[in-house]
């Protein structure tokens, strides 16, 4: 099994094409979005080639492959507009004896984690940049923005296949790992 995971799209036609095209060639098995999907907010500058309605048929036309959280900037005309679920806070998926908390990260973080025991994951974006690092026997990832990163994070996405956690720019090419 192989999941792809990206996060802050923000309405990019640009970035969910290039994201999507990574998607093909990772020949990945499902496509996990950590939210902030159509709009780019008010802290934000516009990304590149803003169009949300693109990016809206790109994602529908994947909405089998797809599971996603909602983010920030997702509202309930998201939902209205998208063909896949949005509007969950979090959704938790196991990972052999392993659970992984998936969530954008406006509400579950660092700083406020869910019930989650050692050895599990907290997954979310939100922060526009990328993370590997253990709290208190906690793995937290974050795959940074595909569409405006942050800090010195780079447009990407990760990859889980196995144990392995694989952050990569939007052409693939690997940039680091980290192992459960």
């Amino acid at each position: 099994m192989k999941w792809m995971i990206a996060s802050d799209i923000h309405g990019s036609a640009k970035y969910c094409r290039e994201m999507l095209e990574a998607f093909e060639r990772e020949k990945a098995d499902r496509l996990i979005l950590l939210g902030d999907l159509l709009y780019h907010g008010p802290r934000n500058d516009l990304p590149e080639e803003y169009a949300p309605k693109e990016v809206i048929n790109m994602l529908n036309a994947m909405k089998d492959r797809i599971f996603c959280v909602r983010g920030n900037c997702e509202a309930e005309v998201d939902q209205a507009v998208l063909e896949f679920p949005v509007m969950a806070d979090y959704a938790m998926l196991a990972l052999g004896k392993r659970t992984v908390f998936i969530t954008h990260g406006h509400v579950y973080n660092t700083k406020n984690l869910p019930p989650l025991k050692e050895g599990d994951v907290l997954l979310h974006g939100h922060t526009h940049v990328t993370a590997c690092e253990d709290i208190g026997g906690i793995l937290y990832c974050n795959p940074g923005s595909v569409a405006l990163p942050k800090g010195d994070s780079i447009r990407g996405y990760m990859t889980l296949e196995d144990t392995t956690f694989c952050w990569k720019d939007l052409e693939g090419t690997v940039q680091s790992t980290c192992t459960l």
